[in-house]
């Protein structure tokens, strides 16, 4: 087994803590909504206001579950277009109340299937992605688990960016790179090595702004893990207070310009 892969088994790890766990940890209150307001919810997508050391945000993230039977409900994390939908409200309504918002990325991608292409998955991925980068209050991103495709990019068009040590983030999962670069899936390793999908890689590319440690595995330490999750989004909402609008959207503007 390479370095990299045993990075994949750990950000994958069933015992690992999700989202929910996280902001049981991180929040001082949290008021989970529900409701695309078009007709369906999607347990894959959670949210609502909460309270962070005091101060007023909008948690929006991905929940993958724990359970055999909460992952099928949950659809593993991966959001249908409803899904994607509700995270949309949940931004207007941040931008409009003012609250800085929060967002826990851990999905391996957003659902694939043919019913979510016909009801606008990459439309509804699209308007998340508009909304985030038109946002005039500030947004922190940090990536939990998996961060796959633009399932997870639809959450991620941040000020910051951070990282949990033992989280992946890539363009596509390592067995899908495989099947599509060589027709392969059992080269995942290879193509895991070659996606630079690991904490110290995306830093080292500028993706991401911190990596946040952790001491031991987040399965084994959790509290330490969010603790020192909590340390950094309080910190970075902290330097992120206060500016100008006009400027929070033309420096997301220009971070995400430079990837090109």
């Amino acid at each position: 087994m390479t370095p990299t892969w045993a990075t994949v088994e750990l950000a994958r790890h069933p015992e690992r803590p999700y989202s929910l766990d996280y902001i049981k940890l991180l929040c001082d209150e949290f008021v989970e909504l529900h409701g695309d307001r078009a007709g369906a919810d999607d347990p894959a997508i959670v949210g609502g206001p909460a309270r962070i050391n005091g101060r007023s945000v909008m948690v929006i993230a991905q929940q993958k579950g724990r359970t055999q039977a909460e992952r099928v409900e949950r659809n593993y994390g991966m959001a249908h277009p409803t899904g994607y939908r509700k995270a949309l409200r949940l931004m207007r309504q941040a931008d409009r109340f003012r609250l800085p918002l929060v967002t826990l990325i851990d999905t391996s991608g957003a659902y694939p299937g043919v019913e979510a292409e016909r009801t606008g998955q990459a439309w509804a991925i699209s308007d998340c992605l508009t909304a985030m980068a038109a946002m005039t209050v500030p947004i922190v991103s940090v990536i939990i688990g998996e961060g796959g495709s633009g399932g997870a990019l639809a959450l991620g068009v941040a000020d910051r960016t951070l990282m949990l040590e033992n989280a992946i983030y890539s363009v596509a999962s390592p067995e899908a790179a495989a099947a599509i670069t060589w027709r392969d899936g059992d080269r995942k390793h290879s193509a895991a090595a070659a996606l630079g999908l690991t904490s110290a890689d995306a830093l080292r590319m500028h993706v991401i702004d911190e990596v946040i440690a952790e001491p031991e595995p987040a399965h084994l330490a959790p509290a330490e893990a969010a603790a020192n999750l909590k340390e950094a989004v309080i910190r970075h909402l902290s330097e992120l207070e206060g500016t100008d609008p006009e400027r929070l959207v033309g420096s997301r503007y220009w971070r995400f310009r430079r990837f090109v």
